[in-house]
């Protein structure tokens, strides 16, 4: 009876996670609603999602924002091919700090720049599916006033702050997202149309060389 008393004294958190836009650059939204009772004044509260190869974070961009105050986030590994197709890449984890909602006291939100890699040309579809799951919820204390039974720690090198000023302990809770997973719609091209792109580039790049020797001879100075 002990163990239920405690299962039941421990409300899971709500994720939900969404996709906005459309095509190859998207945003990506999480939102995280903590359980009745959990209080988390003074906490860091984040997201940590693994992103398939066919998606990813452009640390260039994401390092702008993080100099804007827009948003605040850790890439592991931080060295991203962004060129790389989905065939060549790797998974992505990311650790997205959370901000909290003004109107809920125990909501939090978060918004990232997400885009998707060119995949293999398909033999039907014109679009890849690119499955995301729900992240997992962490959340960073100073004081160290979270419930032992509800929380459990977690492996996460990274400071509640975001910034690089040491390590701190992040705790996991079990939650239940909205959605279990989201997907991610890339535009594909079709096999059946490699012949023809061929032949356009083709055209197009002897037109291009036709055209820029043509003003080389007629400008150029070659005394």
């Amino acid at each position: 009876s002990v163990i239920l008393d405690v299962r039941a004294a421990c409300q899971d958190a709500t994720v939900t996670q969404e996709l906005l836009k459309e095509g190859f650059h998207r945003d990506l939204l999480v939102k995280v609603e903590l359980g009745v009772g959990e209080d988390a004044g003074g906490c860091a509260v984040a997201a940590r999602t693994h992103l398939p190869p066919g998606i990813y974070v452009d640390p260039y961009e994401l390092a702008s924002l993080q100099q804007q105050n827009l948003t605040k986030a850790v890439l592991i590994p931080d060295v991203i091919d962004v060129e790389a197709p989905e065939y060549l890449a790797t998974d992505l984890l990311v650790l997205l700090y959370m901000e909290p909602d003004p109107w809920c006291s125990r909501c939090f939100r978060a918004a990232l720049p997400v885009h998707g890699r060119y995949h293999r040309p398909a033999e039907e579809s014109e679009e890849a599916l690119v499955i995301l799951k729900s992240p997992e919820v962490l959340v960073c204390c100073c004081d160290n006033h979270l419930s032992a039974e509800c929380w459990k720690p977690a492996e996460v090198e990274a400071s509640c702050s975001g910034k690089n000023i040491g390590t701190c302990q992040w705790y996991s809770v079990m939650h239940k997202p909205a959605y279990e997973e989201s997907i991610l719609q890339v535009p594909v091209g079709l096999r059946q149309h490699s012949s023809l792109v061929c032949v356009v580039t083709l055209l197009a790049t002897v037109l291009c060389s036709s055209l820029i020797l043509a003003a080389v001879c007629k400008y150029g100075d070659f005394s």
